[in-house]
């Protein structure tokens, strides 16, 4: 998952400098950042994205204190210092010389002023991005071999960068024009300082491996001018950012090491998330003890939220409440500083003492194991029209009125669901979101937002709004349970509508009755990419309506096989057979010369 945190000058610098930098340890007051890097047992951070070239300096090198500090925490030149000492000795005034070396505006300018009812606000220079891989990669980062400790730093520095790229080519947005009302493209890319921590700050040190990615708001626009990037289309595309980088985290682990992913549900009527299969859920609870702290503190938060508001937190005061628990039981920062190799030693003989060698030393040969039983058993296919219908059912019941970005977030999170770590199709979650816009949705207000067409989804017959109406207003389950339900049924309807489509369109000697269901109107046509026209049925396994359609095809062809050999039998014996006049008015459900019947359907038309 990916969390964000704003870094503003004073306060979030020295933060940024004395805790981030160090592995979120204490640094002692003049000890240099080198040495409490290799004393906190942590990498120095290096310099990330395209951006860095107008800067004169290049993905991979170091950070240095003095570069952070005039970056980040300025929003000047990194080699501020070395600038202002050239321009002195050509001359220039010192106040020419240091304005030469500040990026866009100065933060001084940015400062809205203290009145009697508003605090002073001072602008944000950077945004802290945090990525963290799910719960039961750390396990296996901590707990297995050197070598898959290894294949899962790499796992996670690829899924890192492609998702910082994403947020460079698709996201990044630089202000212009008066006030910063417009909004155009980055000329070159972003600034990203990333530095890599092992543990969390518990006072009982448990593995995490994370990363933070120190975005600078500062980038050049297309006129070569240094201004600001817009925080809100950042803020914005936080948690499309954050189902991109599960997804191909998820795809770097599997092609490297085999192993498959499937979905844990953590809290009940929430969404799940996505797990290395075999590992032993109970590692989970032994590795993830600020989430229990959370869960403990959080009834408190909501009991007295509803005793306050007088009914129970919705899905946004949730999230707030969930933020509230966490500062109140957020530990100091550690004093103890170990190696990555004394952690891993001191973690793993932990997990052994809790739940024996047996269950630490087998860790990766149980998720090869499981994940063959998985592969045997599920095959992951996308149905581009499925999970466009999926994608705006759960949204729509979710927020009501969306954005595109809340659509190519819930289309990730279904790919992730579906194809288990397998990779997908470069753009596939693009297809999907246009799919469903284009297909199922419709405008609301003059802004950018939308809603499900609800015309598009489904018909306007009385048997659909009644299933569908109660599970999208059904307040007392979950949000997330409703949505569920209602993608549920209308994937039904998909798939009911396209087994009507495929059966009427093949000829048939004789006609077979078929089971009710199926003899429903047809929802408005989906596209493909078949040139056929018609749409493929998903392989992610047979469902009891299928069976029976197997069944009776099955039958149907015994039965025209049986009465071709009879009658080959009794022309071999007595000679062809007379063919009868042609009956003024046909009989009901037979197959006429020239035409196709449609099983369900009367011969009068197609309803």
């Amino acid at each position: 998952m990916i969390s964000k945190a704003e870094v503003r000058p004073g306060a979030g610098v020295r933060y940024l400098v004395r805790g981030v930098m160090v592995g979120d340890g204490h640094r002692a007051a003049g000890t240099p950042l080198r040495a409490a890097q290799d004393e906190a047992g942590v990498p120095p951070g290096v310099w990330k994205g395209r951006g860095l070239a107008a800067l004169g300096l290049k993905a991979g090198d170091v950070v240095s204190e003095r570069q952070a500090e005039l970056l980040l925490g300025e929003g000047r030149h990194p080699d501020a210092d070395r600038i202002e000492r050239e321009l002195l000795a050509q001359g220039k005034s010192p106040a020419r010389a240091r304005r030469a070396t500040v990026l866009g505006r100065p933060i001084e300018h940015n400062r809205s002023p203290k009145t009697e009812k508003a605090k002073e606000r001072t602008p944000w220079l950077a945004m802290d991005l945090v990525f963290r891989a799910p719960s039961t990669a750390h396990i296996a980062w901590a707990l297995t071999d050197d070598e898959t400790r290894l294949v899962l730093e790499s796992c996670q520095d690829v899924a890192r960068d492609r998702t910082l790229v994403w947020l460079e080519e698709s996201v990044a947005q630089i202000r212009w024009g008066s006030g910063g009302k417009h909004r155009r493209p980055v000329k070159d890319g972003l600034v990203v300082a990333v530095f890599r921590h092992y543990e969390s700050r518990a006072a009982e040190s448990k593995p995490l491996l994370h990363d933070h990615a120190v975005v600078s708001i500062r980038a050049r626009r297309p006129d070569g001018e240094w201004g600001n990037l817009s925080a809100d289309s950042l803020m914005a595309n936080v948690v499309a950012a954050d189902t991109l980088y599960t997804l191909l985290f998820m795809e770097e682990v599997t092609a490297r090491l085999g192993w498959v992913w499937e979905p844990r549900e953590v809290t009940p009527g929430r969404r799940p998330v996505m797990e290395i299969t075999g590992i032993d859920r109970r590692l989970i609870g032994w590795q993830s003890t600020r989430r229990q702290q959370i869960e403990d503190a959080l009834p408190v938060l909501m009991d007295k939220y509803e005793e306050r508001q007088g009914h129970p937190p919705g899905e946004k005061a949730g999230y707030a409440l969930a933020c509230q628990a966490a500062d109140q039981t957020r530990p100091p920062k550690r004093t103890e500083l170990l190696s990555l190799t004394e952690l891993r030693t001191r973690w793993r003989g932990s997990a052994i003492r809790a739940f024996g060698a047996c269950t630490v030393y087998r860790l990766a040969e149980r998720a090869r194991a499981a994940a063959a039983a998985v592969r045997a058993r599920v095959r992951p296919v996308v149905d581009v029209v499925l999970a466009a219908v999926d994608t705006v059912a759960v949204v729509y019941v979710m927020r009501g009125a969306f954005a595109r970005h809340h659509l190519l977030a819930e289309a990730r999170r279904h790919l992730s669901y579906t194809l288990r770590g397998r990779p997908h199709e470069p753009g596939l979650d693009e297809r999907i979101v246009q799919a469903a816009v284009d297909d199922y949705t419709r405008p609301v207000g003059y802004g950018r937002r939308m809603t499900a067409d609800l015309r598009a989804l489904y018909p306007r017959d009385t048997e659909d709004q009644a299933v569908l109406r109660p599970l999208t207003r059904k307040r007392t389950a979950p949000p997330y349970e409703r949505a569920r339900l209602a993608a549920g049924a209308l994937a039904a309807r998909v798939r009911a509508a396209r087994r009507a489509e495929r059966l009427g369109s093949r000829p048939r000697p004789y006609s077979v009755a078929v089971p009710a269901a199926s003899r429903s109107s047809h929802p408005r046509p989906f596209r493909d990419g078949r040139k056929d026209g018609r749409l493929p049925e998903p392989e992610t396994g047979v469902d009891a309506v299928e069976q029976t359609r197997q069944t009776l095809e099955a039958a149907a062809a015994k039965v025209a096989a049986t009465l071709q050999d009879s009658q080959r039998a009794r022309e071999a014996a007595h000679g062809p057979r007379p063919q009868p006049a042609p009956a003024t008015t046909p009989p009901q459900y037979t197959q006429q010369p020239g035409t196709q019947h449609t099983p369900g359907r009367t011969t009068g038309g197609v309803r």
